[in-house]
């Protein structure tokens, strides 16, 4: 999957089951190899941040493997 990060910001991440996780602000990249690792995510307010993990900014980090489509929404896969 090939994408600019401009690409992705900002769009709304929904879970599998269809429940709204949040915006993405920005993304974590392997410098060397150029693949994206994570996903950070602004959680909505319905989101339990307890069940997640979390950085520095109080972002969700997201694994970007359980990504499983990027169109006009990002759709997470299984995330236990």
């Amino acid at each position: 999957m090939r994408f600019f990060a401009n690409d992705i910001q900002e769009k709304y991440v929904m879970s599998s089951d269809g429940k709204y996780l949040g915006v993405v602000d920005n993304l974590v990249a392997d410098t060397r190899s150029g693949k994206v690792l994570h996903l950070l995510v602004v959680p909505s307010e319905e989101v339990d941040i307890r069940k997640f993990r979390m950085d520095s900014e109080q972002r969700l980090v997201l694994p970007f493997k359980k990504v499983k489509s990027i169109k006009d929404v990002v759709i997470m896969g299984p995330l236990d």
